[in-house]
């Protein structure tokens, strides 16, 4: 009986994704694992096994992960679990300051939530059965999916390093004139905040997937009680958005402003607080961001360290934010309100620390809005209104990373005429998210009038 219903569940059509998914992303793990020991350092696969024995590099991400398996347990499960997480990482600390291991390259905690991930995937395939073993077993996947992205993204912008020597930030400054240079302007205020701005934005710039895990715990609430996921929530588009988009640092390596055209990282040197990477400066083109635009030229390709990551276009965090802000929506006040919040300071920091141009953030939300349309397509069932948005943002988006490549020069001589329209470019997409997905939502049920009485005689 039990075979016959387990069988049932994953003939349909959402477990056969999850499971051509799994099988796709335990694929690529392989392979970036092979790639990244041909150039001499652990892969994705030797990091996480690592962060179950030593120091995490994010413990806060590990818990995170946890949170959200519990999604799907109940309250004495929760408590069980986090209680084993946390007696697991004392024992560790206990060890470690026995054999006086050093914590300096990682979190002193977050080993016990990694570890309580694994136990309840082990009881999800050996204690369970049918929709339960499904339902865990989900939780465990968006959990672990959480934390393996992490290590799938270090290890692939160390690819992009590697494999793409010359960069394409000479064009994409050339178009940004269009935009008034606004990485420059935006810089200068960043600047002129000191340490107390810069941190500020930092926490907000390196904690993205704190606000993406609020906003999803919040859509997530009702699973412990009614024993299945919601069609579509943020973390379907979080994880999209970061498997789809490294696709495009290989096909359009840049590098940032405060890189190509500045000092590097040692232009916060004095104002940050945490440590940087190695300096680059002698890899740009000269030391002008924040205070000098650079000059209209032909742009070139040009060379660039095998260190800093290609990772700028499109820009992932203004896509996440954008993500995040979308999902709010439909929250409490305060969550609509940090939403709104972390989307204004995360492109202030993408812009204000030099790590993209204003056509970066262009392209981040046209990525996020087709990505979260097609979502969405796909949970509700694709019609005309649905097909004609998914394909109208992927060619405005296509349109503007062959424009960044092909006419920059033109844009930056013209920009009373090209910035209006990148922004109108920008605007039309939004404008039609928001039509069409309005037209998606239920209609409320009309009130039921009540029937006249008779008059009394």
């Amino acid at each position: 009986m039990n075979c016959r219903i387990a069988s049932s569940v994953w003939r349909q059509p959402r477990a056969r994704l999850w499971a051509v998914a799994g099988v796709a992303i335990l694929g690529f793990h392989i392979a970036l694992e092979i790639v990244a020991r041909r150039y001499g350092l652990p892969g994705p696969i030797a990091n996480e096994v690592r962060d179950a024995v030593f120091a995490p590099k994010s413990g806060f991400l590990l818990y995170a992960g946890m949170a959200l398996m519990m999604v799907v347990l109940t309250w004495r499960q929760r408590f069980i679990a986090a209680g084993a997480a946390i007696g697991i990482d004392v024992a560790f600390l206990v060890v470690r300051w026995a054999v006086g291991a050093k914590t300096t390259d990682g979190d002193p905690v977050g080993t016990g939530a990694l570890w309580v991930l694994l136990g309840c995937a082990v009881i999800a395939v050996t204690r369970r059965t049918g929709r339960e073993r499904a339902l865990l077993l989900k939780g465990v996947g968006l959990g672990l999916l959480l934390v393996v992205g992490r290590t799938i993204g270090d290890t692939w912008l160390f690819v992009t390093a590697k494999t793409r020597p010359a960069v394409l930030d000479q064009y994409v400054a050339t178009a940004d004139h269009a935009l008034g240079n606004p990485s420059w302007l935006v810089g200068r205020i960043v600047t002129a905040t000191g340490p107390i701005g810069f941190n500020m934005l930092h926490v907000v710039y390196g904690q993205l997937a704190l606000a993406a895990v609020i906003v999803a715990l919040y859509q997530l609430r009702n699973v412990a009680v009614e024993r299945r996921f919601p069609g579509h929530h943020l973390l379907r588009t979080f994880l999209v958005i970061g498997l789809l988009g490294p696709a495009f640092y290989m096909i359009f390596p840049v590098v940032g402003p405060v890189f190509a055209y500045g000092t590097g990282v040692e232009h916060w040197t004095t104002a940050s607080l945490w440590s940087q990477t190695p300096p680059s400066e002698h890899w740009a083109v000269a030391d002008l961001w924040p205070e000098t635009p650079p000059p209209i030229n032909t742009p070139h390709h040009m060379p660039f360290d095998e260190i800093t990551p290609r990772n700028c276009m499109p820009s992932l965090h203004t896509a996440w934010a954008t993500a995040i802000f979308i999902h709010s929506r439909k929250g409490p006040r305060i969550l609509r309100f940090a939403g709104t919040l972390w989307l204004i300071a995360t492109l202030g920091a993408t812009l204000g620390f030099g790590y993209h141009y204003g056509a970066d953030l262009i392209a981040g939300v046209v990525f996020t809005l087709t990505i979260e349309a097609a979502l969405r397509s796909l949970d509700r069932g694709w019609d005309r209104s649905g097909i004609r948005l998914v394909a109208y943002g992927a060619t405005v988006f296509a349109a503007l990373l062959v424009s960044y490549r092909y006419l920059p020069l033109e844009m930056a001589e013209h920009p009373w005429v090209s910035g209006p329209f990148l922004i109108l470019a920008m605007t039309s997409v939004v404008y039609g998210y928001v039509r069409t997905t309005k037209l998606w939502e239920p209609k409320p049920a009309p009130a039921r009038q009540p029937e006249p009485q008779p008059e009394l005689i």
